[in-house]
């Protein structure tokens, strides 16, 4: 396991690729926070409560959603880049245990993820405490409040791009898994939790989203942290084990 470890880890930290994710991320995670936190208490798709509320003071400091998805297409790229460029034969030709390699790309692109969320939740903290206080509001928010929020988007960002290695491992496809990505997190599960409220709370993405703190749609609660985390590591175990079972153990070459 360590020699998958190292070897990912360093392809990851040479490769310019994840880092131009990162940066993009980072990016529109930093925009987004502008729009929102100069526009607070007004009208407008960007608009959020007033800074001088509670509610207000917590949707500043939300990172958006997207940054998680920019984690998982790292993990997809992690696991379908080598299909692509068809350098698949060369990491279980030197490790012949293919689980073993499975396992190595998931914990580098969990570890690689996890800067995502941390990278995102950080920048969007301090642009809106900023925000706040420039506006000579008193921060209503705790400190405990404020690193949760962090936290969490730091443990959704590298499960789901443990997800996304599973999820390119399945179907090697880059392009129809990075697709897929973005179709199930902006699409599909924005509709089912629009028709069904009460199921909100347990689509994958959207319980990732809630760690960084998101709000669910029509006051809906979201699942405590410990039960979020459960249940995103579950899936993408999930994802990882049907993975393991069918395309991992196929012809590579």
């Amino acid at each position: 396991m360590s020699r998958a470890l190292r070897s990912e880890l360093l392809k990851l930290r040479t490769a310019r690729l994840p880092w131009g994710l990162l940066a993009i991320g980072v990016t529109l995670a930093g925009v987004h926070a502008l729009l929102c936190d100069s526009n607070a208490g007004g009208t407008g798709h960007t608009s959020i409560e007033s800074l001088a509320t509670y509610t207000g003071q917590r949707q500043a400091i939300t990172m958006p959603g997207e940054v998680l998805l920019f984690a998982t297409v790292l993990g997809v790229i992690v696991a379908s880049g080598e299909f692509r460029h068809g350098t698949a034969t060369t990491p279980y030709l030197a490790i012949p245990d293919r689980m073993r390699v499975l396992a190595g790309k998931s914990i580098a692109a969990a570890i690689v993820g996890a800067l995502f969320g941390l990278a995102g939740a950080a920048l969007t903290s301090v642009i809106g405490l900023s925000f706040i206080v420039g506006r000579g509001h008193d921060v209503l928010l705790g400190a405990g409040t404020m690193t949760r929020y962090v936290v969490g988007a730091t443990v959704a960002a590298g499960v789901l791009a443990a997800a996304g290695v599973g999820l390119g491992s399945l179907v090697r496809s880059q392009v129809a898994a990075t697709i897929a990505v973005f179709v199930w997190g902006l699409v599909i599960e924005q509709t089912i939790g629009g028709l069904y409220e009460t199921a909100q709370r347990y689509l994958p993405y959207t319980a990732a989203a809630s760690l960084a703190g998101a709000r669910l749609e029509a006051g809906t609660t979201a699942l405590p942290f410990l039960a979020a985390v459960t249940l995103v590591t579950s899936v993408a175990a999930a994802i990882s084990l049907v993975a393991a079972r069918t395309t991992v153990t196929a012809d590579v070459t």
